[in-house]
């Protein structure tokens, strides 16, 4: 059914068994993030915490947790929305297929907002102080909004048709922020409301901003929707919901969110910067604090009966996670319109997204010559790369269709397969250096600064993986433990890196054994790890590791080694030195004493003690 609200989606979800209520007294500092992970691990239902610890309203979490759960929220709308993605693909299929399409006019009307003169969500007011103060990660700075829904307008063209709305971490306490007067807003680069600020400051105006948290499941998707830059997400919400967004306008201010549980309005002054942070995020570590905008607090509205809902971020996979498969589901067949020649992408999520994303090709150049190496790809790898958030990509896979059609882009292990029996290190390895990054990812130079590589494996295979450890592999001192992740694929455990001075020598010094003894020649991939037997015990661990602790332009390394025409290859086993750096942020771990707490709540009884 299409929700109007987040009650009524919180009824619907427990009448079908997808709800569960908790009773007991529980916390918002830290337990009910543990308790949501651990019911989110063991893949159970959404929870509605009744009774929060001195707060007025109640808590909502993993309404997304599963992706039968999202789609069984979306159920009315889903089909639709995908018929309407298909004519946006091929308008030509409405008169080869008009029956089916019937009921996308309809989906078009839900896409335009309405307005009315009164909202349920200015029924009420309160302060920030008395919103549930959601901390997930001991060593976060303060409490945060974690599932709401930012709105913002370009102050050039006002009005909701040029609006953005993003999911954006706000901080409500903590570190420097005046207590109820101010709040912190972290927004990534490559976002939509950064573009809408910059025009404010351009332009010696105010940069309003509205804070929707609940209401309708589909706010929380468009906000997460990956849109094209300038198309409303008010529209897609409309879509998922089912029924036009409903929006109310008081003088002076912008539009809000009718049906929305709570609202924080406010203003965000030009130049006004204070340290936001830390917070532990959805690549498994924290991000560290730094200076972002600051809103200053007008009113906190809510409606009668609201509801807090919340999600909580971490080492995937997530909550989020969840999304990304929606997000999917919806807009997959859009990319290979966007870029011709691109059959499939897949973000890997175990990865935390923006660190490794795999990519299948085509190479239809020159036809009459033999596909032997990457051509039509380059390209085409280059053109993701200037796509939106798929820039932030710091590794990006990419292989070609014609090679094996049915290769799954799903299937990580036979794509890296894949591509490992194909790749050359001496002229697949393409890098960017000095250049931007995720702003979560800490394995640069600096916030937003690192590096990117390309990787590309075109035509037949060169090499057969091997899937035994040599006998007689020799190693330098404070190198061992060598475990098999995946054919072609070993995790060699090195000595802690102190400083960028001794991780370099003992880089070197490796490479100069294996050019010499040889003894891992076969391999393609050897990655250096702190614990090879904690990366080889899942491709998951491998995948994290690897992937959010390696920096391309500074911690690949090649045994044969080369620099040709600013091209740097290698004739032997490529290496990608994964330790922990000193600049690298800590990895999140839950706190003992909470973990206790919600330990003893497990042995209790009760409608979670299976999921705890």
């Amino acid at each position: 059914m299409g929700y109007r609200t987040l009650t009524q989606c919180v009824n619907d979800l427990e009448s079908a068994g997808h709800l569960v209520r908790l009773a007991d007294k529980v916390d918002a500092h830290l337990e009910v993030a543990e308790i949501h992970r651990r019911v989110h691990r063991s893949g159970g239902p959404a929870i509605l915490f009744e009774n929060v610890n001195n707060c007025d309203f109640p808590m909502v979490s993993n309404l997304f947790g599963t992706l039968d759960r999202a789609k069984y929220m979306f159920r009315d709308s889903l089909a639709a929305v995908k018929r309407l993605v298909e004519l946006k693909v091929d308008p030509r299929r409405f008169w080869q297929q008009p029956i089916r399409f019937l009921g996308v006019p309809k989906v078009a009307m839900n896409m335009l907002p309405r307005q009315q003169r009164s909202a349920p969500v200015l029924k009420c007011q309160t302060s920030i102080a008395q919103l549930p103060q959601l901390k997930s990660w001991p060593d976060d700075g303060g409490a945060y909004v974690t599932l709401g829904a930012i709105y913002s307008e370009d102050v050039n063209r006002p009005g909701h048709h040029h609006s953005n709305l993003g999911m954006y971490r706000v901080q409500l306490s903590g570190n420097s922020y005046k207590p109820n007067q101010e709040v912190g807003l972290h927004y990534q680069i490559h976002r939509g409301i950064g573009v809408h600020h910059s025009a404010a400051i351009a332009s010696n105006q105010p940069f309003r901003v509205n804070i929707f948290v609940g209401g309708s499941p589909a706010m929380a998707l468009a906000a997460v929707m990956p849109l094209p830059e300038g198309m409303s997400e008010l529209k897609f919400a409309g879509a998922m919901a089912g029924h036009r967004i409903p929006l109310v306008t008081p003088q002076n201010n912008l539009p809000i969110y009718a049906e929305a549980d709570f609202c924080i309005t406010g203003t965000v002054q030009p130049g006004k910067l204070l340290p936001e942070g830390p917070f532990g995020d959805h690549l498994g570590y924290y991000s560290l604090a730094h200076d972002f905008p600051v809103m200053d607090v007008h009113k906190v509205y809510h409606r009668k009966g609201a509801i807090w809902p919340f999600t909580v971020v971490g080492r995937p996979p997530q909550e989020d996670t969840a999304f990304g498969q929606l997000i999917h589901e919806i807009t997959g067949p859009i990319i290979p319109t966007l870029i011709a020649g691109v059959r499939a992408v897949h973000a890997v999520d175990a990865t935390g997204v923006h660190p490794l994303l795999l990519a299948i090709g085509s190479e239809r150049y020159t036809p009459f010559q033999q596909k032997t190496r990457p051509q039509e790809v380059l390209t085409q790898a280059n053109a993701l790369l200037g796509q939106g958030q798929l820039s932030l990509a710091k590794y990006l896979l990419i292989v070609a269709h014609n090679d094996q059609p049915s290769l799954d882009i799903h299937n990580i292990s036979a794509f890296l397969q894949h591509l490992l029996c194909r790749v050359d290190w001496a002229r697949d390895l393409h890098f960017q250096t000095a250049t931007t990054i995720d702003t979560l990812d800490y394995s640069g130079s600096g916030l937003n600064a690192g590096s990117k590589v390309v990787i590309a494996g075109v035509g037949p295979p060169v090499r057969e993986l091997p899937t035994e450890i040599p006998s007689d592999l020799t190693l330098p001192d404070g190198f061992g433990g060598a475990s098999l992740c995946l054919p072609g694929v070993l995790a060699i455990s090195g000595p802690p890196g102190k400083d960028d001075q001794q991780i370099e020598r003992s880089m070197e010094e490796l490479t100069k054994i294996l050019r010499e003894t040889k003894t891992l020649d076969q391999f393609p991939l050897l990655v250096i790890v702190d614990d090879s037997t904690f990366v080889s015990k899942s491709l998951n661990n491998f995948l994290w590791v690897t992937f959010t602790r390696s920096n391309p332009a500074a911690d690949i390394y090649g045994v044969d080694s080369f620099s040709q025409q600013k091209h740097w290859g290698c004739h032997g086993p490529l290496l990608i030195d994964a330790r922990r750096k000193p600049h690298h942020a800590p990895p999140l771990v839950e706190d003992p004493e909470i973990t206790r707490r919600v330990d003893a709540l497990a042995a209790r009884g009760g409608p979670l003690s299976a999921h705890l």
